[in-house]
């Protein structure tokens, strides 16, 4: 009866220490994490259901010169290092842009892309304001739209998300900008590698973060990302595939071993009171 007792003042030790210390880390010393905000409150709504044959004509007239659109065979008019040079970080393709990013981001992105973004005070995007009018803009989003692939793996999202600035070692991929001198300049810091990144910052902070970085970690030069919902989805679950492949193997394993150390509790409990029962 005696190790029940001390078995049971251990149990209650280890769960306050867990209930009380954890959440304490995450909710006192950690910033709160809201959840992300999809509909981009903070953004006017703009008109995306334009004209995608109109919006071809535009998006070559105005976006070409910079960005490369590989799904209509137009290439990068400078190569990764150039652009980097020239711009900071490398322009995006555009082939999918359309599928990954929210519509109504992707046209207010169009229009103000230093507000979209939400950089911090002081910084603008390396992508300048084109002076479009709203039904250029709407006619480009759909176009944009009307092209890109809706079926694009969770790798392949974040290597267009993400790849411009982040390298990922473990599946050797690395960033598009080739210099980190380059984006230093332009971010104000070398964007980390997202390895293990779902380790070192977790699940609940990337979904807060990768849409608001600036409310979680003011003054970073990380842009707001503008994906939508089921994009933000799949580029956690990629980092989580790539940072930790083992976890469900992991927690089935463990299960495995609770029931094991259960098991051998009550077994060598009833061996311990068998055998006292000898000298009693």
């Amino acid at each position: 009866m005696k190790e029940l007792k001390i078995l049971a003042i251990v149990v209650a030790i280890v769960g306050v220490i867990y209930y009380g210390v954890e959440p304490y880390a995450h909710h006192i010393m950690h910033p709160e994490v809201t959840p992300p905000d999809f509909k981009f409150s903070d953004l006017p709504v703009m008109k995306t259901d334009g004209d995608p044959a109109h919006g071809k004509e535009v998006v070559q007239a105005n976006c070409v010169s910079c960005h490369s659109i590989t799904k209509e065979g137009i290439a990068a008019p400078m190569d990764a290092a150039s652009a980097g040079a020239s711009y900071g970080v490398t322009p995006p393709d555009l082939s999918n842009v359309g599928a990954i990013y929210d519509a109504n981001y992707l046209a207010n992105f169009i229009a103000d892309p230093t507000k979209a973004s939400q950089l911090p005070e002081g910084k603008t995007s390396s992508m300048p304001a084109l002076g479009l009018s709203e039904g250029d803009i709407a006619d480009a989003v759909a176009y944009l739209r009307s092209i890109a692939d809706k079926n694009l793996t969770p790798q392949q999202i974040t290597h267009e998300a993400c790849g411009r600035c982040h390298s990922i070692r473990y599946e050797k991929f690395a960033a598009t900008t080739p210099n980190k001198d380059d984006l230093k300049r332009y971010l104000g810091s070398v964007p980390p590698d997202l390895s293990q990144m779902i380790k070192s910052a977790g699940h609940h902070y990337l979904e807060g973060f990768i849409n608001q970085p600036q409310k979680l970690l003011p003054g970073t030069g990380m842009p707001r990302v503008g994906l939508t919902e089921e994009a933000q989805k799949k580029v956690i679950e990629h980092l989580e595939k790539v940072g930790d492949p083992k976890k469900d193997e992991r927690e089935r394993l463990g299960l495995w071993f609770i029931l094991y150390f259960a098991i051998f509790t009550v077994i060598a409990y009833l061996w311990k009171v068998k055998q006292f029962r000898k000298v009693h």
